[in-house]
């Protein structure tokens, strides 16, 4: 029975893909790529020569329904993102969900993906978080940090660098500036950096330092008020 993989690429450092995604990618039919480029680059570096097709956020709702007529002709075929785990603010829900309605099995590979490391090196509470991604850039954006700053449970929220600055100057604004947080950036790079402090240290750092890679923010949650006891 053929089988859709999703296939987590490293985040940076090449060596983090495994044993095992490496023999799969080898393996399938087809390799759907958020970017053939830059598949392509990992596709050389092992040594893989397979076809591929891309299948991005822009594409996606037209080209699902060609891949599960492939997969239900006997195609085992892999899905992988530019890097990190596909579906995990990139593409890949839509295409899982079909097969799921189709009854085509759906097997996703453990590996890389960039909120894992940077919660876990925040020296934040981890046991509990909530994963917010890419907060909404317009439409809704007010009403999310709304919610955020009444959130116990630690943030985990994706920015770009050009856009860090303003982010945390807003969630300064929403959430107390006071909120303790780290800012992870080019995580297992060369040049991989976590800033840790209150988000008005964090908006100075990145002011006077310029911001560069792509960054993960982990933010401590709201304070849980302390119930008064009355003798």
């Amino acid at each position: 029975m053929s089988k859709l993989y999703l296939i987590p690429t490293p985040i940076g450092n090449l060596e983090d893909l495994t044993f095992r995604a490496v023999r799969l990618l080898k393996a399938v039919a087809l390799i759907l790529a958020e970017d053939t480029r830059t598949t392509g680059f990992l596709l050389k570096h092992f040594e893989i020569q397979n076809r591929m097709q891309p299948h991005h956020k822009f594409n996606e709702h037209q080209t699902t329904g060609q891949i599960v007529s492939l997969l239900k002709a006997g195609k085992d075929i892999a899905l992988v993102s530019d890097a990190g785990t596909p579906g995990i603010s990139d593409p890949g829900f839509l295409l899982v969900r079909e097969c799921i309605r189709q009854g085509i099995a759906v097997e996703c590979l453990p590996g890389a993906t960039a909120f894992v490391p940077a919660l876990v090196d925040s020296g934040l509470p981890s046991d509990r978080f909530s994963f917010e991604g890419f907060l909404p850039p317009k439409k809704g954006r007010q009403s999310r940090l709304k919610e955020l700053a009444l959130e116990t449970r630690t943030l985990v929220i994706y920015e770009s660098p050009l856009r860090i600055v303003k982010t945390l100057a807003q969630l300064a604004g929403y959430l107390g500036e006071d909120r303790q947080a780290s800012a992870s950036r080019e995580l297992s790079k060369l040049h991989e950096e976590t800033v840790r402090g209150s988000l008005k240290e964090l908006i100075s750092h990145f002011t006077v330092n310029e911001p560069r890679g792509e960054f993960v923010l982990v933010i401590a949650g709201k304070e849980k008020e302390k119930k008064k006891c009355f003798t």
